[in-house]
């Protein structure tokens, strides 16, 4: 299906969605949200993809966040803030938890806002050497409501995350990478093809295993580490009774790759 505001694309076991706003630095509004909702609906469903890849149009922004001229347009007939997102959150994907497949953000340049909050919400993050970082919503009177404020205490050092919250300053691809929120930066001409790097080691793992670590990791911070350990995670019980299971113990044993079936 074609998409407006979005290309949405599948290379073998692997999802490209790419946010396609270029002449407003891939910033989102409604249609686009409600769009990649469905996006993200159908990776979730398919089960011929195991790993997504997020990224932005062109070479300048990942995702400027939320389309501000837009969305001043909109609170002229009052306050509408709540109509801006559809279920998912922003970019349809800051708000689900119940899809445990890989996502890897590919930062090609400005993720502000929004933008920022949809690579906090992906689980492995390239960014391009140009790349920036913020969170600036304080600065035009709103607040990154989407996750913002909630994952990034959890993902770097409070007082850098509440640095960066509470006066929206920007921070470089470089810092970044020392402060953990990214994986790895590199060139932007090979942005794309460490993503997929990223992707395909990914891919030499059972996929049931990786949703299952991805589910009891996530849920997991939410938990003291006793409840944590002990907790029952669906996705691990379904590992656990699957023909991969059987499979990786096998292969390794018959010294040959697994052939992961996902079931």
């Amino acid at each position: 299906m074609a998409y407006k505001y979005a290309i949405y694309e599948k290379k073998g076991r692997i999802a490209y969605v790419t946010l396609n706003r270029p002449e407003v630095y891939n910033a989102l509004h409604p249609p686009a949200h409600e769009e990649l909702w469905e996006i993200w609906c159908d990776f979730r469903d398919d089960k011929e993809v195991w790993v997504g890849i997020v990224t932005g149009a062109g070479d300048k922004a990942f995702s400027a966040g939320n389309d501000l001229k837009f969305t001043a347009e909109l609170m002229k007939q009052g306050p509408v803030m709540q109509q801006l997102l559809p279920p998912g959150g922003f970019g349809g994907i800051t708000n689900r938890f119940e899809c445990w497949k890989p996502l890897i953000a590919a930062v090609n340049g400005y993720a502000m806002g929004g933008g920022f909050e949809i690579v906090l919400a992906c689980d492995i993050a390239v960014a391009a050497e140009h790349a920036r970082f913020a969170l600036p919503e304080p600065r035009v009177g709103l607040m990154a409501a989407a996750g913002g404020v909630q994952r990034l205490p959890r993902q770097i050092p409070q007082k850098i995350a509440m640095g960066m919250m509470l006066t929206g300053r920007q921070m470089t691809a470089q810092e970044a990478y020392r402060v953990g929120l990214v994986n790895e930066v590199v060139p932007m001409a090979d942005l794309m093809s460490t993503a997929e790097r990223w992707a395909r080691e990914v891919l030499e793992c059972a996929p049931l295993s990786v949703r299952a670590t991805k589910q009891a990791s996530t849920m997991g911070l939410e938990l003291p580490l006793g409840a944590a350990i002990n907790n029952q995670y669906y996705g691990f019980q379904q590992m656990l009774f699957s023909q991969d299971t059987v499979e990786g113990p096998r292969a390794f044993a018959e010294k040959r790759p697994p052939q992961w079936k996902a079931k």
